[in-house]
């Protein structure tokens, strides 16, 4: 019987691969919300200035790429933290992943249900997802990293599909006033959290050490994959201005979703089905990617890192996963004051891993640097 190898390692990936998979991880289920929870024109300066702040955290996070301990892999980080603390931060690493996948998963799933499918049970495409996440999670780490960059091209042109709303008699731009508040901003710390949150993702990096060649400056790569993220939130931010106006924007709980389906073709009769399916490739591919980051952090918080990976392994791991997906969706998601809440416990988890993750690795490579 073939082995199960999921995390082997035949060659590695240069700073091209980071950047794909950066700005996809910072387009997943909060861009499709980005736009009920801003609201007000002058987040467009929350989106460039977060932006920003978000270049300086990559910019330390990159320090961490290139370091010798990341180069070494796993036991990079037990030479650096010790491997009882490598355990801990496994089991962290487990609850930030699962909540993350949850958002993901359930968050397309609801957008599935309510635009395209709204008659069908929700919990078939949970398991038809994560079926699907978990198919393209099999054929190995290295193929779900090559397959990020299918994602990334097959995703990025749907940008085009919000040009109609940048054109008169839509565009008016009255819309875009004010740019500066002219009174006190209501709740700006959390839609400048949401924002940071939203460009988080990068700090998964990190477990991608055997695959990465640090040889490869990834700075380089993953400040242009910022870049394009903070340049497509602006530009669809500002499309849904044009079209909802800043009183009725947050009406909407899918404005980006509901712009396309304003919009009439000759070929498609339905652009936003166009939009929705698309994006099953990047929501499959990111549960993927979580997949097995979950199963290697399970693994290494039973000791079982130096271990062959087996399929009983993996499929009780996605059997878990799927059943804490269906409870979450009957208990909490079905619940609009507990999904907020969900979301919430998103927003701030994604926000503090985002900001600490790269941060406490660069002060510890430092203090070990000095021992």
């Amino acid at each position: 019987m073939k082995d199960f190898a999921l995390f082997s390692k035949t060659s590695t990936f240069g700073g091209i691969y980071a950047l794909f998979l950066v700005n996809r991880l910072q387009l997943l289920y909060f861009i499709i919300l980005m736009p009920n929870y801003l609201i007000d024109p002058y987040m467009i300066w929350g989106i460039i200035g977060v932006g920003i702040l978000s270049q300086l955290n990559l910019m330390v996070l990159a320090k961490w790429l290139s370091s010798k301990f990341f180069a070494k892999g796993y036991q990079g980080y037990v030479q650096l933290l010790g491997e009882k603390t490598v355990r801990i931060c496994a089991v962290i690493g487990l609850l930030f992943i699962f909540l993350k996948l949850t958002v993901i998963i359930l968050g397309y799933v609801e957008i599935v249900n309510e635009f395209i499918f709204p008659s069908t049970s929700s919990y078939w495409f949970i398991f038809v997802l994560l079926l699907s996440g978990g198919y393209i999670a099999t054929r190995g780490m290295e193929n779900t990293i090559r397959f990020g960059v299918i994602t990334f091209f097959s995703s990025i042109w749907m940008l085009f599909l919000f040009a109609p709303f940048f054109k008169p008699p839509i565009a008016m731009l009255y819309d875009l006033y004010p740019l500066i508040p002219t009174e006190s901003p209501f709740n700006p710390w959390k839609r400048l959290l949401f924002i940071w949150s939203a460009l988080g993702g990068a700090e998964y990096l990190i477990c991608l050490a055997p695959w990465l060649n640090v040889k490869n400056k990834m700075l380089k790569h993953i400040t242009i994959a910022n870049g394009i993220s903070v340049v497509e939130y602006v530009i669809l931010f500002i499309a849904s201005l044009f079209f909802f106006g800043s009183h009725y924007l947050n009406k909407s709980d899918f404005p980006l979703v509901h712009m396309l389906r304003y919009l009439q073709s000759p070929i498609f009769e339905r652009v936003d089905i166009i939009f929705i399916s698309v994006y099953l490739l990047l929501f499959s591919f990111v549960s993927a990617l979580f997949l097995l980051f979950f199963y290697g952090a399970a693994r290494i918080m039973m000791g079982n890192q130096k271990k062959q990976t087996t399929r009983m392994g993996f499929s009780i791991c996605l059997l878990i996963i799927l059943i804490s997906l269906f409870i979450v969706n009957a208990w909490i998601w079905k619940d609009q004051t507990k999904q907020i809440f969900w979301l919430d416990l998103q927003i701030w988890f994604g926000a503090l891993s985002y900001f600490f993750v790269p941060l406490l690795l660069y002060i510890a490579m430092k203090r070990k640097g000095r021992v």
